[in-house]
């Protein structure tokens, strides 16, 4: 398996790059905590723009809005302060690259099954297209180290999981925490297997038989307890259990097996991502690992989660949950958005933050131990206004050509209308949080207060999401850097296995074992 080519002025096809890697980023954000340490809630209860350099801000506040949401990806013009320019292309440049690899190239006795509509059932295009890039990887790995078993971690229904088990003609386990995951598997997977044994016998393979993929129900908390579940020889499809009585229920059914297998997961959730790794590396039964990760807000801050590598570890750093939140902004898809999306994004975080005003001031107790979150309300209110403008065949406030950043005073959309969605908005929050309105609650007094400063929330949003791939790159660097560490693992590398617009968090950390 090859190893990493250069990106930039960086690499990681050994340990010492890896690591020099890391001082570079390290050596980088140390300035900037105001940006990577800081919740965007608090932009106007904690002032946060006042942090960052006046040049900037008096630079951007006027640049148009699809000028500001393209600076994440490395957007930049001449006229900026050159201190300015400096740290954006300094972000970009050690930035693991996102645009998808040439896998067939990658990985020569790779082969690409392309997928019937029987066996993407469900699926939307997102889905589709990891499955179908995914478990093409999945299978040229397991080739590689011989095996025909693959455990898929955090399974979810089963889609990677059958796609392997009637394509690839793999024996999987499908691993997940919900026993509703586990049934819905099973019972998608008995329709598919109709469909392909109806179309085997129909050509020369018609006495073969199709196996299901075997659905185990399972919590997995430790790198121990999944170990327990891989050397059980006959893992039960009922494994159902909760907190400590997983473990015993698993250690009862252990049974040592020499079976090889290959480790995988599609976006498993926070630590158990890392879980998969200490697995690879503390199991002798597994051979090989294809991991992608997510939710990095949840891992946890110590070495469960991050840091994990030896290496990161010695430099004493450590990321907030707010930082970890930060590495998920996906610079492609902020780069991807319409002039509109990225006036509704700032507009969003305008309410938001001027909402975080209205808890500091008249519900203190909501804020007593972090920042209350509220979901998706904001859009909701959105969505229900675009369908009001639809309704009335009125164009959208926001259609003029070249939008500024001062979207939030723009002609078409008075400051009442304005005034009148943040209070819909504060009121949506409020209800999310349980918390029971009052009828001396300024809203309108409140934003105006806020409203002044709207103009540099985009500004200082975007500058901010800049640093957001720098942190995602930090934490798969040292993940990396876990694998390349131990003397027992003959090739490892991080790779880019699906188009970043449709699906962010796109890098593969594929890595296998030295043949005995």
């Amino acid at each position: 398996m090859p190893g990493n080519g250069n990106c930039n002025n960086y690499s990681c096809a050994t340990a010492t790059e890896t690591l020099e890697w890391i001082h570079a980023i390290i050596h980088f954000i140390h300035p900037y905590t105001f940006f990577w340490e800081s919740h965007v809630v608090n932009f106007l209860t904690d002032r946060l723009w006042e942090a960052v350099d006046k040049e900037w801000i008096d630079c951007l506040r006027n640049e148009p809005v699809d000028h500001l949401i393209q600076i994440p990806s490395g957007f930049l013009k001449d006229h900026w302060p050159s201190s300015l320019k400096k740290f954006i292309t300094t972000s970009s440049s050690l930035a693991f690259p996102r645009q998808q690899a040439d896998l067939e190239k990658l990985l020569p006795n790779m082969q690409v099954a392309l997928l019937n509509n029987v066996i993407t059932q469900g699926m939307n295009q997102k889905k589709r297209h990891e499955i179908e890039a995914l478990a093409a990887v999945v299978s040229s790995v397991a080739r590689d180290v011989e095996t025909n078993t693959v455990v898929d971690v955090g399974a979810g229904q089963g889609y990677l999981a059958q796609v392997l088990c009637f394509e690839y003609q793999l024996s999987v386990i499908a691993i997940d925490a919900s026993s509703h995951h586990g049934s819905i598997t099973h019972a998608r997977a008995e329709r598919i297997k109709k469909h392909y044994d109806s179309r085997m016998r129909k050509s020369s393979l018609g006495g073969r038989d199709l196996t299901l993929p075997k659905t185990v129900t399972c919590r997995v908390l430790s790198s121990d307890m999944l170990k327990t579940l891989l050397n059980s020889k006959d893992v039960e499809p009922s494994l159902i259990q909760q907190g400590t009585g997983i473990d015993k229920h698993c250690h009862n059914q252990s049974s040592s097996t020499n079976d090889s297998l290959l480790l995988t997961g599609l976006h498993a959730c926070g630590d158990l991502s890392v879980t998969m790794l200490r697995t690879f590396l503390e199991s002798e039964q597994v051979k090989a690992v294809v991991s992608i990760g997510c939710c990095y807000n949840l891992l946890s801050e110590d070495e469960d989660g991050f840091p994990i590598s030896r290496g990161v570890k010695s430099t004493g750093l450590r990321l907030t949950r707010n930082s970890r939140d930060l590495a998920c902004q996906s610079a492609d898809r902020w780069r991807a958005l319409e002039k509109d999306g990225g006036v509704h994004n700032f507009e969003l975080h305008a309410f938001r933050a001027a909402f975080q005003m209205v808890l500091s001031r008249y519900f203190p107790e909501t804020l007593s131990t972090s920042s209350p979150r509220i979901g998706r309300q904001g859009k909701a209110l959105r969505r229900q206004q675009q369908q009001q403008w639809r309704g009335m065949g009125t164009s959208h406030p926001e259609e003029s050509s070249n939008c500024p950043v001062e979207y939030m005073g723009s002609s078409s959309s008075s400051g009442k209308e304005r005034c009148s969605l943040f209070e819909k908005f504060s009121k949506s929050g409020m209800r999310r949080l349980n918390v029971k309105e009052r009828e001396n609650v300024d809203f309108s007094g409140i934003w105006k207060e806020a409203e002044p400063f709207t103009e540099v929330i985009g500004a200082y949003w975007s500058l901010r999401a800049a640093m957001g791939p720098v942190l995602e790159t930090l934490i798969l660097l040292d993940r990396l850097l876990l694998l390349q560490e131990e003397q027992g693992v003959e090739a490892v590398m991080m790779v880019p296995i699906f188009h970043p617009t449709i699906s962010p968090r796109n890098i593969a950390l594929i890595a296998k074992k030295k043949k005995n």
